[in-house]
C-alpha cells in the first residue's frame, strides 16, 4: 500500500487513515467525471449526480479530522480548496485521481 502522509494538522488516528484513503478513491474511482486543478488551492471535481450523500457524508467526515479544508458541494461539482499552506495535501489528493 502507498506511503499515507498526512499533514500534522489532521486528527485521524494514524490505524485509520488507510481507510480514508480508500473511500476518497472508492468515491475516485465510481463516481467521478472530469477534475481540473482551478489553481495550487483548489480543485473542482464533476460527480455523478447520485454521488451526493457519498459525498456529503465523507466530506463531512474529513472535515473532523482536517478543517484546513473547504468542500463546497455544487450540484455535481466538489470543490476542495485548501489554504496555501496545505497545498501539498490537495496535491497528494490529486495524485491520487484516477488517470
Amino acid at each position: 500500500m502507498d506511503e499515507i502522509w498526512a499533514p500534522e494538522a489532521c486528527t485521524l488516528p494514524t490505524a485509520e487513515r488507510p481507510f480514508r484513503v480508500a473511500e476518497f478513491d472508492d468515491l475516485f474511482s465510481t463516481y467521478l467525471r472530469g477534475a481540473v486543478r482551478v489553481d495550487r488551492q483548489t480543485l473542482d471535481l464533476t460527480l455523478d449526480a447520485d454521488a451526493r450523500t457519498t459525498v456529503e457524508d465523507l466530506t463531512a467526515r474529513e472535515n473532523e479530522c482536517c478543517s484546513f479544508f473547504t468542500f463546497t458541494l455544487t450540484g455535481t461539482t466538489l470543490r476542495i480548496a485548501v489554504p496555501p499552506t496545505q497545498t501539498a495535501v490537495l496535491d497528494g489528493l490529486s495524485e491520487r485521481l484516477p488517470r
